[in-house]
Protein backbone atom coordinates (compact mmCIF):
# COMPACT_ATOMS: atom_id res chain seq x y z
CA UNK A 1 0.00 0.00 0.00
CA UNK A 2 1.80 3.16 -1.21
CA UNK A 3 0.19 6.13 1.33
CA UNK A 4 1.20 9.77 0.15
CA UNK A 5 1.17 12.23 3.15
CA UNK A 6 0.99 15.87 2.68
CA UNK A 7 2.70 18.64 4.76
CA UNK A 8 5.40 16.75 5.74
CA UNK A 9 7.66 19.74 7.30
CA UNK A 10 4.30 20.53 9.11
CA UNK A 11 3.79 18.85 12.83
CA UNK A 12 1.11 16.59 11.66
CA UNK A 13 2.04 15.80 8.26
CA UNK A 14 6.03 14.93 10.01
CA UNK A 15 4.66 12.56 12.86
CA UNK A 16 2.34 10.87 10.52
CA UNK A 17 5.10 9.53 8.42
CA UNK A 18 6.96 8.58 11.68
CA UNK A 19 3.82 6.84 12.86
CA UNK A 20 3.15 5.09 9.46
CA UNK A 21 6.55 3.92 9.45
CA UNK A 22 6.41 -0.16 8.13
CA UNK A 23 2.82 0.02 7.48
CA UNK A 24 3.67 0.50 4.18
CA UNK A 25 5.04 2.56 1.12
CA UNK A 26 5.01 5.70 2.42
CA UNK A 27 5.89 8.61 0.27
CA UNK A 28 6.05 11.69 2.09
CA UNK A 29 4.94 14.75 -0.23
CA UNK A 30 6.87 18.53 1.21
CA UNK A 31 5.99 21.42 -1.09
CA UNK A 32 8.38 20.90 -3.66
CA UNK A 33 6.64 17.38 -4.07
CA UNK A 34 2.95 18.33 -3.63
CA UNK A 35 2.21 21.92 -3.73
CA UNK A 36 -1.36 22.89 -2.68
CA UNK A 37 -1.14 26.55 -3.64
CA UNK A 38 -0.61 25.22 -7.07
CA UNK A 39 -4.09 23.33 -7.43
CA UNK A 40 -3.45 22.97 -11.57
CA UNK A 41 -0.90 21.04 -11.29
CA UNK A 42 -2.20 18.26 -8.56
CA UNK A 43 -3.55 15.72 -10.75
CA UNK A 44 -0.50 14.91 -12.81
CA UNK A 45 1.39 14.85 -9.75
CA UNK A 46 -0.75 12.35 -8.25
CA UNK A 47 -0.97 10.74 -11.53
CA UNK A 48 3.27 10.22 -11.30
CA UNK A 49 2.96 9.39 -7.87
CA UNK A 50 0.11 6.83 -7.67
CA UNK A 51 -1.06 6.80 -4.12
CA UNK A 52 -3.84 4.10 -2.60
CA UNK A 53 -4.33 6.23 0.37
CA UNK A 54 -3.78 9.86 0.89
CA UNK A 55 -3.60 11.48 4.19
CA UNK A 56 -3.50 15.94 4.17
CA UNK A 57 -2.53 17.49 7.02
CA UNK A 58 -0.91 20.43 4.74
CA UNK A 59 -2.94 23.30 5.12
CA UNK A 60 -2.34 27.44 5.63
CA UNK A 61 -2.18 27.99 9.19
CA UNK A 62 -1.10 31.08 9.89
CA UNK A 63 -4.42 32.59 11.10
CA UNK A 64 -3.56 36.23 11.93
CA UNK A 65 -1.96 36.23 8.40
CA UNK A 66 -4.53 34.82 6.39
CA UNK A 67 -6.36 37.94 7.20
CA UNK A 68 -4.65 40.21 4.77
CA UNK A 69 -3.98 36.88 2.57
CA UNK A 70 -7.64 35.86 1.97
CA UNK A 71 -6.52 34.47 -1.50
CA UNK A 72 -3.99 32.48 -0.55
CA UNK A 73 -5.49 30.94 2.43
CA UNK A 74 -8.50 29.94 0.51
CA UNK A 75 -5.87 28.23 -2.29
CA UNK A 76 -3.83 26.16 0.19
CA UNK A 77 -7.02 24.88 2.18
CA UNK A 78 -9.89 25.21 -0.61
CA UNK A 79 -8.88 25.01 -3.99
CA UNK A 80 -5.84 22.47 -3.21
CA UNK A 81 -8.36 20.41 -1.41
CA UNK A 82 -10.83 20.48 -3.58
CA UNK A 83 -8.19 19.04 -6.48
CA UNK A 84 -6.36 16.29 -4.19
CA UNK A 85 -10.15 15.16 -3.35
CA UNK A 86 -11.24 15.01 -6.87
CA UNK A 87 -8.15 12.85 -8.33
CA UNK A 88 -8.80 10.52 -5.27
CA UNK A 89 -12.11 10.52 -6.07
CA UNK A 90 -11.74 9.80 -9.93
CA UNK A 91 -8.98 6.76 -8.73
CA UNK A 92 -11.48 4.91 -5.99
CA UNK A 93 -8.56 5.86 -3.63
CA UNK A 94 -9.56 7.39 0.10
CA UNK A 95 -8.50 10.34 1.61
CA UNK A 96 -7.75 11.44 5.12
CA UNK A 97 -8.02 15.71 5.11
CA UNK A 98 -7.38 17.47 8.13
CA UNK A 99 -9.76 20.36 9.46
CA UNK A 100 -9.89 22.51 12.38
CA UNK A 101 -12.51 23.69 15.67
CA UNK A 102 -12.06 27.04 13.53
CA UNK A 103 -15.05 25.79 11.44
CA UNK A 104 -17.32 26.80 14.37
CA UNK A 105 -17.65 30.34 15.95
CA UNK A 106 -16.94 29.32 19.42
CA UNK A 107 -20.31 30.22 21.04
CA UNK A 108 -21.84 29.16 23.75
CA UNK A 109 -19.99 26.30 26.01
CA UNK A 110 -20.95 22.69 24.79
CA UNK A 111 -18.79 20.80 22.85
CA UNK A 112 -19.12 20.72 19.30
CA UNK A 113 -20.59 17.40 17.42
CA UNK A 114 -19.68 16.95 13.88
CA UNK A 115 -23.11 17.51 13.20
CA UNK A 116 -23.49 21.05 14.45
CA UNK A 117 -23.81 24.34 12.08
CA UNK A 118 -20.60 25.50 11.25
CA UNK A 119 -19.75 29.81 11.29
CA UNK A 120 -16.40 30.91 11.02
CA UNK A 121 -15.37 33.68 12.26
CA UNK A 122 -12.33 34.66 10.39
CA UNK A 123 -10.47 33.63 6.90
CA UNK A 124 -8.58 30.71 8.10
CA UNK A 125 -11.90 29.23 9.44
CA UNK A 126 -13.65 30.18 6.39
CA UNK A 127 -11.21 28.67 4.01
CA UNK A 128 -11.07 25.15 5.99
CA UNK A 129 -14.89 24.85 5.64
CA UNK A 130 -14.75 25.32 2.60
CA UNK A 131 -12.19 22.66 2.14
CA UNK A 132 -14.16 20.80 3.76
CA UNK A 133 -17.02 21.19 1.27
CA UNK A 134 -15.13 20.46 -1.45
CA UNK A 135 -13.62 17.17 -0.48
CA UNK A 136 -17.23 16.43 0.31
CA UNK A 137 -18.57 17.42 -2.98
CA UNK A 138 -16.11 15.09 -4.74
CA UNK A 139 -17.96 12.33 -3.81
CA UNK A 140 -15.02 9.92 -3.10
CA UNK A 141 -14.09 7.48 0.16
CA UNK A 142 -13.00 10.84 2.66
CA UNK A 143 -12.54 11.50 6.36
CA UNK A 144 -12.46 14.82 7.11
CA UNK A 145 -10.81 14.83 10.31
CA UNK A 146 -11.55 18.15 13.09
CA UNK A 147 -9.22 18.65 15.34
CA UNK A 148 -7.75 21.61 18.17
CA UNK A 149 -5.07 23.49 19.43
CA UNK A 150 -1.95 21.39 17.71
CA UNK A 151 0.99 21.36 19.15
CA UNK A 152 4.48 19.16 19.43
CA UNK A 153 7.81 19.00 20.16
CA UNK A 154 9.38 20.46 17.51
CA UNK A 155 8.17 23.30 15.28
CA UNK A 156 6.20 26.83 15.64
CA UNK A 157 3.20 26.23 18.26
CA UNK A 158 2.25 27.13 21.45
CA UNK A 159 4.74 24.26 23.55
CA UNK A 160 7.46 25.50 21.77
CA UNK A 161 6.72 29.05 22.55
CA UNK A 162 5.93 28.93 25.89
CA UNK A 163 9.30 27.19 26.57
CA UNK A 164 10.93 29.58 24.70
CA UNK A 165 9.72 32.88 26.70
CA UNK A 166 9.40 31.14 29.86
CA UNK A 167 13.21 30.88 30.01
CA UNK A 168 13.35 34.39 29.80
CA UNK A 169 10.37 36.19 31.10
CA UNK A 170 9.32 36.01 34.89
CA UNK A 171 5.68 36.94 33.84
CA UNK A 172 3.38 35.26 31.57
CA UNK A 173 -0.09 36.90 30.55
CA UNK A 174 -1.80 34.14 29.03
CA UNK A 175 -5.70 34.29 28.06
CA UNK A 176 -7.74 32.54 30.07
CA UNK A 177 -11.44 32.85 28.26
CA UNK A 178 -10.75 30.56 25.38
CA UNK A 179 -11.63 27.05 26.41
CA UNK A 180 -10.39 23.89 24.59
CA UNK A 181 -7.98 20.56 24.20
CA UNK A 182 -4.36 20.78 23.70
CA UNK A 183 -3.92 17.63 21.05
CA UNK A 184 -0.39 16.76 20.25
CA UNK A 185 0.28 16.34 16.26
CA UNK A 186 1.66 12.28 18.23
CA UNK A 187 -1.66 11.67 18.96
CA UNK A 188 -3.35 12.58 15.64
CA UNK A 189 -1.30 10.41 13.55
CA UNK A 190 -1.36 7.83 15.84
CA UNK A 191 -5.63 8.14 15.82
CA UNK A 192 -5.00 7.86 12.17
CA UNK A 193 -3.42 5.45 12.09
CA UNK A 194 -5.25 2.91 13.88
CA UNK A 195 -8.15 3.71 11.55
CA UNK A 196 -6.13 3.12 8.48
CA UNK A 197 -5.06 -0.38 10.23
CA UNK A 198 -8.02 -1.13 11.44
CA UNK A 199 -9.88 -0.66 8.26
CA UNK A 200 -7.94 -1.31 5.77
CA UNK A 201 -9.73 -3.40 3.61
CA UNK A 202 -12.60 -0.82 3.52
CA UNK A 203 -12.56 2.54 3.77
CA UNK A 204 -14.90 3.71 2.40
CA UNK A 205 -17.25 1.79 4.91
CA UNK A 206 -15.20 2.95 7.69
CA UNK A 207 -15.42 6.58 6.89
CA UNK A 208 -19.24 6.65 5.76
CA UNK A 209 -19.89 4.77 9.38
CA UNK A 210 -18.77 8.19 11.04
CA UNK A 211 -20.46 10.32 8.53
CA UNK A 212 -17.16 10.90 6.98
CA UNK A 213 -16.68 13.12 9.63
CA UNK A 214 -15.14 12.78 13.04
CA UNK A 215 -13.67 15.25 16.03
CA UNK A 216 -10.55 14.27 17.12
CA UNK A 217 -8.44 16.24 20.06
CA UNK A 218 -6.81 15.21 23.52
CA UNK A 219 -8.90 14.54 26.34
CA UNK A 220 -10.47 16.90 29.00
CA UNK A 221 -10.28 21.26 28.66
CA UNK A 222 -8.65 23.61 29.42
CA UNK A 223 -7.40 27.37 28.26
CA UNK A 224 -4.72 28.84 26.66
CA UNK A 225 -3.74 30.07 30.35
CA UNK A 226 -4.04 26.70 32.08
CA UNK A 227 -2.23 25.03 28.92
CA UNK A 228 0.83 27.48 29.35
CA UNK A 229 1.05 26.71 33.71
CA UNK A 230 1.28 23.05 32.50
CA UNK A 231 4.09 23.44 30.30
CA UNK A 232 5.88 25.83 33.07
CA UNK A 233 5.09 23.46 35.75
CA UNK A 234 6.08 20.61 33.56
CA UNK A 235 9.62 22.17 32.39
CA UNK A 236 10.26 22.80 36.01
CA UNK A 237 10.11 19.26 37.04
CA UNK A 238 12.34 18.18 34.21
CA UNK A 239 15.07 20.70 35.67
CA UNK A 240 14.73 23.24 32.56
CA UNK A 241 15.89 26.99 34.26
CA UNK A 242 12.71 28.77 34.15
CA UNK A 243 12.17 32.08 34.79
CA UNK A 244 8.55 32.51 34.72
CA UNK A 245 7.07 32.91 38.66
CA UNK A 246 3.76 33.83 37.60
CA UNK A 247 1.71 33.03 34.84
CA UNK A 248 -1.35 35.08 34.62
CA UNK A 249 -5.20 35.19 33.32
CA UNK A 250 -6.06 37.48 31.21
CA UNK A 251 -9.15 38.21 28.87
CA UNK A 252 -9.22 37.48 25.17
CA UNK A 253 -10.18 41.50 24.73
CA UNK A 254 -6.75 42.36 26.72
CA UNK A 255 -4.72 40.18 24.01
CA UNK A 256 -6.43 42.03 20.71
CA UNK A 257 -4.86 40.06 17.45
CA UNK A 258 -6.16 40.22 14.09
CA UNK A 259 -8.32 37.10 13.87
CA UNK A 260 -11.21 37.12 16.02
CA UNK A 261 -10.59 33.52 17.98
CA UNK A 262 -13.36 31.17 18.90
CA UNK A 263 -14.13 31.24 22.82
CA UNK A 264 -15.43 27.83 22.66
CA UNK A 265 -13.22 25.01 20.79
CA UNK A 266 -14.41 22.06 22.73
CA UNK A 267 -15.05 18.95 20.64
CA UNK A 268 -17.13 16.64 21.18
CA UNK A 269 -15.04 13.14 21.10
CA UNK A 270 -17.96 10.60 21.29
CA UNK A 271 -17.88 9.72 17.50
CA UNK A 272 -14.63 8.95 17.77
CA UNK A 273 -15.24 6.84 20.77
CA UNK A 274 -18.00 4.87 19.47
CA UNK A 275 -17.08 4.50 15.72
CA UNK A 276 -13.48 4.23 16.25
CA UNK A 277 -12.58 2.97 19.56
CA UNK A 278 -10.21 5.24 20.21
CA UNK A 279 -10.26 7.13 23.74
CA UNK A 280 -8.28 10.09 23.77
CA UNK A 281 -5.70 10.46 26.67
CA UNK A 282 -6.68 13.28 28.47
CA UNK A 283 -4.59 16.34 27.54
CA UNK A 284 -1.89 16.74 30.06
CA UNK A 285 -1.02 12.77 29.47
CA UNK A 286 -0.41 13.36 25.65
CA UNK A 287 1.66 17.30 27.01
CA UNK A 288 3.94 15.20 29.47
CA UNK A 289 4.82 12.70 26.04
CA UNK A 290 5.50 15.80 24.26
CA UNK A 291 7.20 17.61 26.96
CA UNK A 292 9.45 14.99 27.91
CA UNK A 293 10.80 15.22 24.03
CA UNK A 294 11.05 18.75 24.01
CA UNK A 295 13.76 18.66 26.93
CA UNK A 296 15.27 15.72 25.21
CA UNK A 297 15.70 17.40 21.83
CA UNK A 298 16.89 20.26 23.30
CA UNK A 299 19.23 18.52 25.53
Amino acid sequence: MRILVTGITGQVGSATVARLAGEGSIVAADRTMLDLSRPDEIAGKLDALRPDVIINPAAYTAVDRAEDERDLAFLVNAAGPEALARWAAGHGVPLFHLSTDYVFDGSGMTPWRETDVTGPLGVYGASKLAGEQAVRAAGGAHLIVRTSWVYAASGANFLRTIARVARERPELRVVDDQIGSPTSAAFIADAMARILAAHRGNLDAAFSSAGHCVHLAGGGETSWCGFATAIVEGLRRRGVAIATQNVVPIPTKDYPTKAVRPLNSRLNLSRLRDVYSIIPPDWKALLEVELDRLVENDA
